[in-house]
């Protein structure tokens, strides 16, 4: 049947007939009353691939089931004019309505029609006051209301003497309220992917840049400034103002306070290039998520141009521009983490530190900022050290943060007080943790401390979502919680373990080993 409906729309006509009952003088007096209720379902372009999915779904294969547009049969649909229950066995809509007329006719000029996409047009009365009802009405408005389930037809006592009913909103849309709140928190996960989508070209156009310092603005000066279609622009714009991204007024559109902190390109704690990286590279990864699930490994090697294993051997295939990009992403997004980082311990008894992949030196920047006495020695690739120039600024005690360039599980570590791992630890396999913790407690003959940032899972390693969701996209490694964190630190000689949350995107865990004997 579903394959013959391919394409075509498709009527359901339901007739009915109210009988409605009453004795008098020991007489039985009937009245008749009759309607018809015609549901519109128009079906998709249904391939059999799509069929046999839905059938094997274990939907049920009755009426609604039949029809498509229950539960995952909603993919088999494009439009349903009418009532939706018509559809499902029953025009109870409609049925709830005449109800309400039989009981308690309204007067025509108080009919108002409401209107909702697919749902009919359901009416609601707006009965007269006090003063003209009579208590024979009443009476009857009672009566229908018992009839009616308790409710279906509900009485309700207005300000200054007003009386008045409306059929509920979930009786109207014929769906329960519980599943209404089910379907509005559904219905922001299915759009997530769209509004992340928005930000990302709203970035790639640095339309944000656009609008900094230059108040409002019209959507034919961005169009014409960006070279872009005079629709398309205005979809994004207001795609933006309804993210909260942009403010919009009848003048045009301008920033949102929050787009200005961390959205402008040149903006202090911008995550402009981190927000790029995610749509270069991120979003590529997830596309292909099914596949990861299946297969248990990372899907780097189908958007990677060259076959790689992990993130990080992707970044020595990369161009020179891809590169640079990549580390002002991780620039990007350590700068909003730094100071939490440095000041969720007291740091001060340390005097030389060693940040292990520092990247930039965003951190170690920040270090010597609060804790002058510190030198900061950042050890990383040396692709990377090459690219630390375009990420610098004129510093505060800038002459105490050194680079070195090296790969921290081939080459000797510097010497330091304190190491620093910092987004490290969950990009790797447990051999290679082993191996770079073994390494570092070797160095305690004369005793050391580390500090770890990463994002820490709950006891039930399902929050924070942002780093189950990171989970998804990794290779050798994972994320962990604090007592995992804490065990795998013991295990390889640490003791004294702190944990701190940090409410920022990472989390601080500081330890230390001993003076060996």
């Amino acid at each position: 049947m579903l394959s013959r409906l391919s394409g075509k729309e498709h009527s359901v006509v339901t007739g009915v007939a109210i009988v409605h009952c009453s004795s008098k003088d020991d007489y039985l007096d009937t009245g008749v009353t009759e309607f018809f209720e015609e549901t519109k379902v128009k079906f998709a372009e249904l391939s059999e691939e799509l069929l046999w999915e839905y059938i094997h779904s274990g939907e049920p294969m009755d009426k609604a089931g039949g029809y498509g547009i229950q539960a995952l049969g909603g993919m088999l649909v494009e439009y349903v004019h009418g009532d939706f229950l018509n559809v499902v066995g029953f025009p109870l809509n409609h049925f709830c309505k005449k109800l309400g007329e039989l009981y308690y006719p309204p007067p025509k000029h108080t009919i108002h029609h409401i209107k909702y996409d697919s749902i009919p047009s359901v009416e609601t009365f707006e009965i007269l006051s006090d003063g003209d009802c009579d208590s024979s009405d009443n009476g009857k408005m009672e009566d229908a209301k018992r009839l009616t389930n308790g409710g279906l037809t509900e009485l309700r006592k207005c300000k200054e003497s007003n009386c008045s009913y409306k059929i509920p909103m979930e009786i109207q849309n014929g769906i329960p309220r519980n599943v209404t709140q089910c379907l509005s928190k559904l219905t922001d996960l299915l759009d997530g992917f769209k509004g992340s989508k928005v930000l990302f070209v709203a970035c790639k156009l640095k339309i944000f840049d656009l609008l900094k310092d230059r108040g409002t603005v019209t959507t034919e000066d961005v169009a014409n400034q960006l070279n872009t279609s005079l629709r398309g622009t205005e979809r994004l714009l207001d795609a933006c103002a309804s993210l909260g991204l942009l403010e919009k007024n009848h003048q045009g559109y301008s920033n949102a306070e929050l787009t200005n902190l961390c959205l402008v390109s040149n903006s202090e704690y911008s995550l402009h290039d981190y927000i790029l990286h995610c749509n270069d590279h991120l979003w590529p990864l997830f596309t292909h998520l099914e596949l990861a699930v299946k297969e248990g490994t990372s899907q780097i090697h189908h958007t990677s141009e060259k076959k790689v294993d992990d993130l990080f051997q992707d970044f020595h295939c990369q161009s020179a521009g891809v590169k640079q990009r990549f580390v002002r992403a991780m620039d990007s997004s350590s700068k909003v983490t730094a100071r939490d980082i440095g000041t969720a311990f007291d740091l001060s008894q340390f005097k030389v530190v060693c940040d292990l992949g520092g990247c930039t030196g965003a951190l170690a920047y920040d270090l010597v900022q609060i804790y002058p006495e510190m030198q900061v020695i950042v050890l990383d690739l040396p692709e990377v050290i090459t690219d630390v120039t375009s990420c610098q600024l004129s510093k505060q005690n800038a002459c105490e943060v050194s680079f070195v360039s090296g790969d921290i599980f081939k080459d000797n570590l510097p010497e330091a007080d304190l190491y620093i791992l910092s987004r490290v630890l969950h990009h790797y396999s447990e051999e290679k943790i082993s191996l770079l913790l073994n390494k570092l407690s070797a160095l305690s003959k004369q005793g050391i401390a580390l500090l770890i940032a990463e994002i820490l899972l709950d006891e039930k390693r399902i929050k924070p979502a942002r780093a189950v969701f990171q989970s998804l996209s990794m290779t050798e490694g994972k994320e962990r919680n604090a007592l995992e964190y804490q065990e795998l630190l013991e295990e390889h000689g640490f003791s004294n373990v702190q944990i701190k949350i940090t409410g920022n995107l990472l989390d601080v865990i500081l330890c230390s080993k001993k003076l060996s004997s």
